[in-house]
């Protein structure tokens, strides 16, 4: 009888596979690799480090100690108003000094100053001011540079002016440190861009034994004599060791494309509302020889106030501060959601009639994760077409319907809105047509939450009503892309 009873132990272990296997048949299709398709297939947020550690490790004490630099440590004269703050040690007597933008509320058109102040030890002391060609504090950067190979600094100051010219104002400081602890030797004011062109220096300037080559500033701005708005002229300014500042060197027209007129004129005339709408959405950037990078992408979310900056798979979000209309675009001030003291000037000049040219200038000390430059043309994506409220193809861009699936109940109204009651999650919807194919874009209103455009397929269900098969994709250079998730059934 004991020997009988051994049948039971296989019996058992082999009803007990059976049930396993029922019970993993039941579970979604995806169950068990939801959470790899999601480090695979989603963006993940790029919070800025301030610290020189891994990221996520900076201590509360390490972003208060950094907030701390951005605070002026002297008193400023009645009317006088901080702009921006860069604390550094710019004297190599390994402590901290100051230099701070301000303007003068007291004056109608004041343009911003500078004022360096520096720490003797006992305290800091105000050494010396000096006015800038800029006037809106709303698009000041602050920076320092060895623009002229001495290794000593040279402080530049970037704005616009009350014309929406964009301006550029050099200080260096002077070495050994006499009355006046800087001296102008730039000052460039242009209906267009002005950029500083690195210049490569030999290891023995970085090892701080040879002087290194100045590096020259080029300034583009509209060709008056042309009669195509797009045609530029560029400038070219060189340091001239003799005379101590920056004279200009030579003229070159630049040809721009040849695009139709009138919307151009519509575009740089219309002011920044009008070239906001126009770029409105996503951008992928496409390389000096014409080449398509499929990483790098721009998205301009100016409904929602909003920039975000991709690649690869990570995102850096910064808020559209504000706006400032220029000769060939826009001169946006943004400030990241995440870090409020890192922000970016973002300059978008019109290049063609579907493509920009970016250039970004942000703080030089902060750690931002992605090592790379946002610099260069941009396409715009492709995006649906929208007339008189339908979509082309026959696509009707919204509804008055609710469906019924796994993530609860979706209501489509007729003006544009959607909600999935129970969850809080709402915000603007519509479907639209590309490549040949139906799409869905939800927008939620909910900060933080991202955007996201399905696949639609519309078959019919059991009972007859419309039943709805979404698929999550994205869009990019390369049209509509599957990111390989389990379909959603919307009955």
């Amino acid at each position: 009888m004991a020997r009988n009873r051994f049948w039971i132990i296989p019996l058992l272990a082999f009803l007990l596979t059976a049930a396993l296997i029922a019970v993993l048949r039941m579970l979604p299709e995806d169950f068990f690799k939801t959470e790899e398709r999601r480090k695979q297939t989603q963006t993940r947020e790029l919070v800025p480090q301030i610290s020189a550690g891994a990221p996520g490790q900076e201590s509360d004490a390490e972003r208060q100690a950094w907030e701390d630099t951005m605070m002026a440590k002297i008193a400023l004269e009645e009317g006088e108003a901080i702009v921006t703050v860069l604390t550094g040690d710019f004297d190599g007597d390994t402590q901290d000094e100051q230099i701070i933008a301000y303007r003068n509320l007291l004056e109608a058109e004041s343009p911003i100053y500078i004022t360096y102040a520096d720490n003797e030890g006992g305290g800091y002391r105000r050494l010396w001011s000096s006015p800038t060609a800029a006037t809106r504090p709303g698009t000041l950067s602050l920076d320092t540079l060895d623009l002229i190979g001495d290794h000593s600094i040279c402080v530049l100051v970037r704005g616009m002016n009350g014309a929406g010219e964009h301006t550029l104002t050099v200080f260096h400081r002077n070495s050994p440190l006499p009355q006046t602890p800087f001296e102008l030797i730039a000052q460039i004011s242009i209906d267009g861009s002005i950029s500083v062109i690195p210049a490569e220096r030999s290891q023995a300037y970085q090892m701080g034994q040879t002087r290194g080559r100045s590096f020259d500033i080029s300034a583009r701005g509209r060709d008056g004599e042309s009669e195509n708005l797009l045609d530029q002229l560029e400038l070219s300014y060189v340091y001239n060791a003799d005379s101590g500042r920056y004279e200009q060197s030579s003229l070159t027209r630049v040809p721009g494309s040849q695009v139709e007129q009138a919307r151009v004129r519509e575009l740089l005339s219309g002011g920044s509302g009008v070239f906001e709408a126009f770029i409105q959405g996503l951008w992928y950037y496409v390389g000096p020889g014409g080449t398509v990078d499929g990483r790098q992408y721009i998205y301009f979310d100016s409904s929602n106030r909003e920039l975000i900056f991709f690649f690869e798979d990570v995102w850096q979000v910064y808020s559209w501060q504000n706006s400032n209309f220029t000769r060939y675009g826009l001169y946006v001030s943004t400030q990241n959601v995440s870090v409020t003291t890192l922000k970016r000037q973002v300059d978008i000049e019109l290049e063609t009639l579907n493509s920009v040219r970016v250039r970004v200038t942000e703080p030089i000390n902060l750690k931002i994760g992605v090592d790379m430059s946002w610099n260069g043309s941009y396409r715009k994506a492709a995006s649906p077409v929208r007339n008189s409220g339908r979509i082309q193809n026959g696509v009707e861009p919204y509804t008055e319907v609710s469906y019924q699936g796994s993530i609860g109940t979706l209501k489509l109204q007729a003006n544009g809105r959607y909600e999935v009651p129970g969850t809080g999650q709402q915000g603007s919807y519509i479907f639209f047509a590309l490549e040949g194919s139906e799409l869905l874009e939800l927008r939620p209103g909910l900060k933080g939450l991202a955007q996201e455009t399905y696949l639609v397929t519309r078959l019919e269900g059991e009972s007859g009503s419309e039943e709805l098969n979404l698929l999550r994709v994205s869009l990019g250079a390369t049209g509509i892309q599957e990111l390989h998730e389990a379909a959603i059934i919307l009955n």
